[in-house]
């Protein structure tokens, strides 16, 4: 069987009881950075053999994977932070579990895209993720605009070095919309700033951001 399993986004004590008790029981764990997943195993006094699954080796530990659970191992699949297979590996194996007919079920848990949309303030009746803010200005440009254009809230992944150039692009393609800046969630300098891009833009110039960020983009019916 294959166990999804969505780990704290932050504060340690949002660990589901459900997540402890598959992690104590199987016989492998899969995670993004094995040191990460180290600290946090011992965090709860776990013991399990782990091994790496990240960007740059899914396809190969997929097989792998696949072949330890085809023979009846019990894995389960974590991530840094939050619930695999967003923004993060895990998709791919979930795929192949489907397509081959091996069990599987997801342990659910904290979530910062969830959390970050019911903490703007904003409607949550629809919303759209479109997962990382791209790099390059112009396909960053490109994800805006589509965003102006939503009846729904839109949420984005970004980078606190990246944040200011994101709002400077905002003034100009959102105008007076609303957004929210969710940082740090469930940490202890937890924030939720709201306001005008132009307003966040003030602030964050003068206090440079730091951790995790969630964008949130009020959409135009809001």
């Amino acid at each position: 069987m294959l166990y999804v399993v969505a780990t704290p986004i932050g504060n340690l004590s949002d660990m589901t009881l459900r997540a402890l008790e598959v992690l104590k029981s199987v016989d492998l764990v899969a995670a993004e950075d094995t040191r990460h997943s180290g600290m946090l195993l011992k965090h709860f006094g776990i013991k399990k053999p782990l091994l790496s699954y990240h960007e740059h080796n899914e396809a190969m530990r997929t097989a792998q994977l696949i072949e330890r659970l085809a023979a009846g191992e019990n894995v389960a699949l974590i991530t840094d932070a939050g619930m695999p297979g967003f923004s993060d590996p895990g998709t791919r194996l979930v795929r192949e579990c489907i397509k081959l007919g091996l069990p599987l079920t997801i342990v659910p848990g904290p979530s910062s895209i969830l959390t970050a949309l019911l903490g703007s303030g904003f409607s949550t009746e629809r919303f759209c993720f479109r997962g990382f803010l791209p790099v390059k200005s112009g396909q960053r440009e490109r994800e805006l605009r589509a965003a102006a254009g939503r009846e729904e809230t839109t949420a984005f992944f970004d980078s606190p070095y990246r944040l200011t150039k994101t709002l400077a692009s905002c003034i100009d393609i959102l105008r007076n919309r609303q957004l929210c800046v969710a940082r740090e969630l469930t940490k202890k300098f937890e924030e939720f700033r709201r306001g005008t891009a132009s307003e966040l833009l003030a602030y964050y110039e003068a206090h440079a951001p730091k951790g995790e960020i969630v964008l949130i983009v009020s959409g135009s019916g809001d």
